[in-house]
């Protein structure tokens, strides 16, 4: 049965390569016939674009399908055959990167083309044959261009007919484009630093089990609108491929404990924040709102003496301090956030190397305090918060490079430093030590101002401190990886709840509401 996109349930998440031996496995070992399979992906595939895009089909909508050879050009036959059958559809076109060997149809592929062929459905195949007339501004008249050239089956750059066909696509003005499964022209390690042609699509109808690729940071804005078209693998044969999870804040805030209605301010977690400088005061102050948001229950700002006033005066609910007072130590810290506008300065590393002391306590190190402990190895209970530039310089990687493929870079690095990393971009990555991968689809310009990555600090360790506190009580477990997933989680639902363009303080603002609706209420 297909599930609804408000159910609240983690989505598996699988390379392209995983995905081809998947469909492999689901005839061999599970006897599912690959037209069989075929047939339920296209006609889902239908059902999920008629939902998702019900203005389009108040009319019967022109439809042009561009297909290549292989499964997924099939999916995509079956999809415009679906919705003319369905009376969705009447004025179709399909265009062919090379013509199927109809005498002796034993693919998917072939039998598709053939039933499209007995409707008297009007292809061309770019070769040859191509009429010299043909022009793609002639597909301006068209509603829809569904993109079926190429799927999990690519392993580089595609090449001759079918980059021709994405080029094409891409000339195409003012005219929906749907690819099917993913974008063609991506694939695993898909990146900017070479010619690799890939579809820019408005929206990708993804086949569950949904792919890795699609959410790397490079390719992400290339499959614009993700809808996951499910029920055509069977649950347990998708599990057993698992290498991500697709996050949700309404399902990670289930895995943090609710505040209790006895609860007082000790018990809800003492987070210290190390942050701020003479030209980033801003900094402090958010990452403190962040912690407050998330619902900390004491929060300790300790900031430089020059800028104490500025931070002080415009710090309500915060306790703030300098850093160098004798009053430091009088509230042991169930979370430490150190780096937010710290400046990379040499002076910092004292408070550094007092804070990776504290190996029980939780550690979140962000902006400036990453660069400064490149050299560490942490505890397994600290949470990095880079950006790719941070990232880029904190391991001597390539930003590009990063953006890219992060996914290995991510995992070796946190198995390497004992940490867990939080990758900031328009998607989340969140890697643990022992292999775990989330990913939390941004896509959110509100969050592209600066601010929000302070904002996300004061997050982790507000959740860190009340998860610290929880674990003291015997009441749970903390664990840096939920905690890390939770945070992202949140800021991105804050992000999307913001209306028009918003401040740090008002995102922390929308954050604490959503906070409050999860832990205050469910006890």
């Amino acid at each position: 049965m297909m599930m609804c996109e408000h159910e609240t349930k983690n989505k598996t998440l699988v390379s392209a390569q995983a995905s081809a031996h998947l469909d492999k496995e689901a005839s061999m070992s599970w006897g599912l016939n690959p037209f069989a399979l075929v047939e339920a992906a296209g006609r889902a595939a239908a059902v999920r674009l008629v939902h998702a895009f019900p203005s389009l089909f108040w009319k019967k909508p022109k439809t042009a399908v561009f297909a290549g050879s292989g499964n997924n050009g099939a999916d995509a036959m079956v999809l415009v055959k679906s919705l003319i059958i369905w009376g969705k559809a009447d004025d179709a076109l399909l265009i062919l990167n090379k013509m199927p060997d109809v005498s002796n149809p034993q693919t998917p592929h072939a039998q598709a083309f053939l039933c499209l062929a007995k409707m008297n459905i009007p292809f061309l195949v770019w070769d040859d044959t191509l009429p010299a007339s043909f022009s793609i501004k002639e597909l301006e008249r068209f509603d829809i261009i569904l993109d079926g050239i190429a799927g999990t089956g690519v392993k580089g750059a595609i090449k001759k007919q079918a980059a021709e066909m994405v080029r094409a696509i891409n000339e195409i003005k003012n005219v929906k484009k749907i690819s099917v499964d993913m974008p063609s022209g991506n694939f695993d390690g898909w990146n900017t630093a070479m010619p690799m042609p890939i579809v820019k699509a408005d929206a990708t109808l993804a086949i569950e089990p949904l792919k890795l690729c699609l959410y790397t940071p490079a390719a992400r804005p290339f499959a614009g609108r993700i809808i996951p078209v499910e029920g055509i693998f069977p649950q347990p044969l998708i599990t057993s491929y698992v290498e991500a999870e697709l996050l949700d804040w309404r399902t990670e805030n289930r895995n943090i404990p609710a505040i209790q209605p006895d609860a007082y301010k000790y018990s809800r977690g003492t987070i210290e924040i190390h942050a701020g400088s003479r030209d980033a005061t801003g900094a402090a102050r958010i990452s403190a709102r962040g912690a407050e948001a998330s619902g900390a229950g004491l929060i300790r700002l300790l900031v430089d003496e020059d800028i104490y006033p500025i931070v002080a005066s415009s710090s309500e609910g915060v306790m703030v301090a300098v850093s160098s007072s004798s009053a430091e130590n009088r509230f042991p810290p169930d979370a430490l956030l150190v780096g937010p506008g710290w400046g990379c300065n040499l002076k910092r590393l004292p408070a550094l190397q007092k804070a990776l002391e504290q190996r029980d306590v939780p550690l979140i190190l962000d902006a400036d305090a990453i660069r400064l402990a490149k050299d560490v190895n942490f505890n397994g209970k600290t949470i990095l918060t880079p950006h790719a530039g941070e990232l880029s310089a904190f391991l001597a990687v390539p930003k590009d490079e990063i953006l890219a493929n992060p996914v290995p870079i991510l995992k070796k690095t946190a198995r390497e430093k004992h940490a867990v990393i939080l990758f900031k971009s328009h998607v989340m990555i969140i890697a643990a030590e022992d292999g775990r991968l989330g990913i939390v689809d941004g896509m959110t310009p509100v969050l592209g101002a600066g601010g929000s990555g302070d904002l996300l600090a004061g997050l982790c360790a507000g959740i860190a401190g009340r998860m610290q506190k929880s674990a003291a009580a015997g009441a749970a477990v903390f664990d840096a990886y939920t905690c890390a997933c939770c945070a992202a989680s949140l800021l991105i639902a804050a992000g999307k709840q913001a209306h028009g363009f918003a401040t740090p303080f008002e995102l922390a603002d929308a954050a604490a509401q959503l906070a409050a609706d999860a832990w205050l209420g469910r006890v």
